[in-house]
């Protein structure tokens, strides 16, 4: 199906009508947004043959070989762990309404810290249809409205996805809280200035779309997404855990953001690499870009077809397939220098014996997550007890690593007197 150009001006005044929405929102009750997204659930589980075709269109114009073929894939076994992802956020405590800080000053007047929504928020997609359903159980029960902004790829997922929840939201007299924006390219340039419209911009996709964004934007941006992530094997260390730990980061699933990309290897453990690497390799044909030291200790086990000398290109970029990359390295301090030099600060990986070494690197690493002896494959929401994630934030103001309920709302503070004057 063709994307439809847009209207800029209906797009703003389109924006515009939302923050009424976010005050009606707040005067909803939490049994109300529970029933919503619980709703959403059923939903979502009647209507999969109907997903799937919709989600059939859109793949039908991307090569399968494309990395993001995998993110934008919806099927049978996705589309019920959503529908048990919404039915997990119900469950959640809400995070608004919570005092924070209650004190009465020395004034006499009585101060509470209580938190509220963040209000309007737009959340910027490629190819990734799951995120629609992720977003709005978020926003909705944090009580912001949200603004989808989806690429043109994902098109046809979207809007039926975006179907289903204004059913929901229509159910629960809450019609309007989620605007789905045209899929146009040029619909993002618009949302991205919108000031006053929009309080808080948050993308989810490639680097390109993220620096994109941080340099349109004058509404505040809080940066998620790209992954650039290294697992370190030090000079000692249980080898079994190296070799699940390493080939759980890399294949589990290639196409998400902490997905391994990078192994670097103490010059002592090179012996051990052909071994490392042998599932890898022979179960799940993974490239391997290798450093001079690396290449020779595997040219002569691993795949010949699958083993390339590494160039600098391949240190510090993000595969999102099954490709990596792997460095030797003399100790832990050239591994910490790489890391520091190639990282995108999302998740980091040390699989050590060495106390000293473990806490060394658990304490500089500058990361979201920072993993000693177990997978970088658990940055994720829900793996972190959180319900589910809006994005994984590789930034340091307001939010860091995956971000639940707790990180979509903000704080005002709440002052009563009896008559003071200043």
């Amino acid at each position: 199906m063709s994307v439809a150009t847009f209207d800029a001006t209906k797009l703003l005044s389109d924006l515009g009508a939302l923050r009424p929405l976010v005050r009606r929102l707040q005067r909803s009750t939490t049994e109300t947004i529970n029933k919503c997204l619980l709703h959403l659930a059923d939903l979502t589980e009647a209507a999969i043959p109907e997903l799937v075709a919709a989600n059939a269109l859109d793949l039908a114009r991307m090569d399968p070989a494309n990395p993001k073929y995998d993110r934008l894939l919806l099927n049978e076994q996705r589309l019920r762990a959503i529908a048990a992802d919404l039915r997990r956020v119900a469950a959640l405590p809400s995070p608004l309404g919570i005092i924070q800080e209650k004190r009465q000053l020395s004034n006499g007047l009585k101060l509470e810290r209580v938190s509220v929504p963040i209000g309007v928020i737009g959340i910027v997609f490629e190819s990734r249809p799951n995120v629609t359903f992720d977003v709005f159980a978020l926003t909705l029960k944090s009580g912001n409205v949200a603004v989808l902004k989806g690429s043109r790829d994902a098109a046809d997922s979207n809007r039926a996805i975006k179907q289903l929840i204004d059913q929901a939201l229509e159910a629960a007299d809450l019609a309007g809280a989620c605007y789905l924006a045209p899929a146009a390219r040029e619909a993002l340039g618009p949302i991205l200035k919108a000031d006053g419209l929009v309080d808080l911009i948050i993308p989810r996709g490639s680097q390109g779309l993220i620096n994109f964004v941080r340099a349109n934007a004058t509404v505040p941006v809080i940066e998620t997404g790209a992954g650039i992530c290294h697992v370190y094997l030090d000079q000692q260390a249980n080898l079994e855990w190296a070799q699940a730990i390493i080939t759980n980061a890399k294949s589990r699933r290639v196409s998400v953001c902490n997905a391994l990309d990078c192994l670097l290897i103490h010059r002592h453990q090179l012996p051990q690499l052909p071994h490392l690497l042998e599932e890898l390799g022979k179960v799940h044909a993974c490239e391997v870009f290798a450093g001079p030291s690396a290449l020779v200790a595997l040219q002569a086990e691993y795949p010949e077809e699958l083993l390339h000398a590494a160039t600098e290109e391949h240190f510090g970029t993000e595969f999102l397939s099954m490709k990596m990359s792997v460095r030797v390295v003399e100790d832990i301090e050239e591994a910490l220098e790489l890391i520091d030099r190639y990282s995108s600060r999302h998740s980091e990986a040390i699989v050590t014996s060495i106390p000293e070494n473990e806490a060394r690197f658990l304490q500089e690493v500058d990361a979201a997550a920072v993993y000693a002896n177990t997978s970088t494959a658990y940055t994720d929401g829900g793996e972190f007890e959180l319900g589910a994630e809006i994005g994984i934030s590789t930034q340091k103001l307001h939010a860091r690593g995956p971000m639940g309920l707790r990180e979509l709302t903000s704080y005002k503070y709440l002052l009563r007197g009896q008559g003071q004057t200043r």
